[in-house]
């Protein structure tokens, strides 16, 4: 497995949605992975045992090349010590339409690590946004067409949303608030198709729950599932879902539905509260 380390590109972003072909994406691999400070409820259920490192980076390739195969572009950041949890590049970066933002992250332990997107972008010549004062994480933004849904959450601000709304006027900002001990919005929702979406519903308010279900078909994640991370799936196109093999029940409803789910293992590193769409930051779908 080998990905492509930040050489020169070409400069090629644009993402409509979450389940158009996946072209290129942006990875970390876990090499500095620990729970530091307790985050969520699931790296506190993990804390005690913390990260096997070697088994988490073993996973994390394991899954690289699962989407080298499906053909999609894998370019990875380079690994720094200070950040233990560099490998969601999810919530580092987001692609909306033609326009590639940088973020400010919403917690402590995080910060640093937007900074080596924004150099990475730099020396390919991306042009990209940088977010400068209110957090906006990426795990809290979901795009659609013309939509794009953002969480209020302990990640994301008001005033980071409105920041997005006034960046991007021609699209329609959806606030979602959740409730907070979820940390993002990708772990209670998760946008499949034009028709249809993962849901956690407990952790969503009926306002919002009823606004998403006149666009989608709701397909419901159980309490067991939502803790293993069973909404947090990565569409790659064409039907194409990379998902948990222990989350059986949203496996066998996906291929219900007609989706092709690809398993991958990456238990180990969903202890710290993420899986595939985490790890993951989409340059360009098509």
């Amino acid at each position: 497995m080998q990905m492509k380390q930040p050489a020169k590109m070409t400069n090629s972003y644009w993402c409509k949605n979450e389940y158009d072909i996946l072209k290129r994406v942006v990875v970390c691999p876990p090499t500095y992975m620990k729970i530091e400070e307790i985050i969520n409820e699931t790296q506190k259920h993990y804390a005690d045992e913390n990260i096997d490192e070697s088994l988490a980076s073993k996973q994390h390739r394991q899954f690289v090349e699962c989407l080298q195969k499906e053909g999609v572009e894998v370019i990875g950041l380079s690994a720094q010590e200070p950040f233990p949890e560099q490998v969601f590049t999810r919530d580092i970066g987001y692609t909306l339409g033609d326009t590639v933002i940088v973020t400010k992250m919403g917690s402590e332990i995080r910060s640093g690590e937007e900074q080596v997107l924004a150099d990475w972008l730099q020396q390919q010549g991306i042009p990209f946004h940088q977010v400068p004062d209110h957090p906006i994480e990426g795990g809290d933004v979901l795009i659609d067409g013309q939509a794009i849904f953002i969480a209020l959450s302990d990640r994301t601000s008001k005033e980071g949303l409105e920041h997005i709304q006034e960046l991007l006027p021609a699209y329609e900002v959806v606030p979602i608030p959740i409730d907070r001990s979820y940390l993002h919005l990708d772990c209670v929702l998760n946008i499949l198709s034009p028709t249809e979406a993962l849901v956690f519903s407990p952790a969503l308010h009926e306002k919002e729950l009823n606004l998403l279900r006149m666009k989608y078909d709701l397909i419901e994640v159980t309490k067991k599932e939502q803790f293993t991370m069973g909404t947090n799936v990565l569409s790659i196109g064409n039907q194409r879902v990379i998902s948990l093999p222990m989350n059986t029940e949203v496996n066998e409803e996906l291929r219900k539905r007609g989706y092709k789910v690809i398993e991958v293992d990456i238990s180990e590193i969903i202890k710290s509260g993420g899986s595939f769409r985490c790890c993951t930051m989409p340059l360009e779908r098509v």
